[in-house]
């Protein structure tokens, strides 16, 4: 870490020069200078606001982190905003929950997902083995067997949907209601849609949870056969009070062939059993390199370890993807591969996923 060559009063009073044409008020004044670091040219300021303020907030971040690189010795700048639970009055008792987007929460008793005959996770329990690509596919697979499908973002920390479904534009928002946006045949929600891209979202778990029920309760999903929920990675507490807020007909393990993803594929089965939430099934993604020159297959990390792992833990196994070029560039272009190249091998595994799945819910009645 470089040692700056500016004060933090250098950095409080830029932050004072920007103002927000509405109110008049300066970014300082609506929010508390925490600290700052730099390393390398690159400047990090860190500001405190309430939650209800974080969205407002970002242009006026976006102009003072421009303003901050005329500092001295300053390549780069960011503005992290970190977002404070206010404390609670004594009497009466605050409202209980999150609501990162503001609007009305619902009554306690009101259903969630009244037109929605399936959910269903996607899940790694690991981050890096392909799990947002492979629900992406899955969605736009299931629609195009002629099932309503929604998909629904819930890794708030690491929003990917609207970049491979090609959304560039915000959901529309109707007396109050949050509207999907409708892509490759989906209607599809995520952070990703309602943030800027480079925005980090430092939230606590409360406000992550705040924004994941906000999906579940204040969008106007209306009626589908299926939605499909892209997990966070990971077996903690999102996980859990996700599906303790609602019923899941089923989960499905995202896992690459190597053993050290296979231990986490086998804490996410472990999870979803105790919470006694079916598992559908094991997706091996990556499971061989096709070389695009030779069509040579290399098992890069293995083969067929998700496959015997399913059957040593007793759950079916769906199917494998290979490790294809035309996967990550089809998602990076926002065009989903099952929708831009039905017929190559890449699709083709995922439409047999797709239809393993179907079989697997309607074998459990869920459909």
């Amino acid at each position: 870490m470089t040692k700056p060559l500016f004060h933090s009063d250098d950095i409080a009073k830029i932050l004072d020069s920007v103002q927000d044409t509405g109110t008049g008020h300066s970014l300082l004044s609506l929010s508390k200078l925490e600290g700052y670091t730099t390393d390398g040219g690159k400047l990090s300021v860190a500001l405190a606001v309430g939650r209800e303020k974080a969205g407002a907030l970002a242009p006026l971040c976006d102009k003072a982190a421009e303003l901050l690189k005329a500092l001295p010795g300053v390549r780069d700048a960011a503005i992290i905003l970190t977002a404070h639970r206010p404390a609670a009055p004594a009497s009466p008792p605050a409202p209980k929950g999150h609501r990162p987007f503001g609007g009305k929460a619902p009554a306690p008793d009101a259903p969630v997902l009244p037109g929605v005959k399936a959910i269903i996770a996607v899940a790694s329990a690991k981050g890096g083995v392909g799990k947002s690509t492979t629900a992406t596919n899955l969605a736009v697979a299931l629609a195009q067997q002629g099932l309503r499908t929604g998909l629904l973002d819930a890794d708030i920390h690491g929003p990917s949907q609207h970049r491979m479904l090609g959304v560039s534009s915000k959901p529309e928002v109707i007396n109050g209601r949050l509207q999907p946006v409708n892509a490759w045949g989906i209607k599809s929600v995520s952070i990703g849609m309602l943030v800027q891209e480079q925005q980090a979202m430092i939230w606590r778990g409360p406000m992550v949870m705040g924004a994941i029920n906000q999906f579940l309760t204040d969008v106007d999903w209306g009626e589908l056969d299926i939605l499909v929920i892209d997990m966070p990675p990971g077996t903690g507490d999102a996980q859990l009070s996700l599906m303790q807020k609602i019923k899941l007909a089923g989960a499905v393990i995202v896992s690459t062939p190597q053993d050290i993803a296979l231990i986490d594929a086998r804490r996410g089965v472990s999870m979803f059993k105790k919470m006694e939430v079916p598992v559908l099934g094991v997706i091996e993604n990556m499971s061989y390199f096709c070389c695009p020159n030779c069509g040579h297959n290399t098992e890069l990390f293995g083969h067929s370890g998700a496959r015997k792992e399913a059957e040593a833990m007793q759950v079916p196994f769906l199917g494998e993807v290979p490790l294809l070029l035309d996967i990550r560039t089809s998602a990076d272009n926002g065009m989903p591969v099952v929708a831009s190249a039905p017929d190559s091998d890449a699709a083709r595994a995922f439409y047999q996923i797709a239809q393993a799945t179907t079989q697997a819910l309607k074998k459990n009645s869920a459909l």
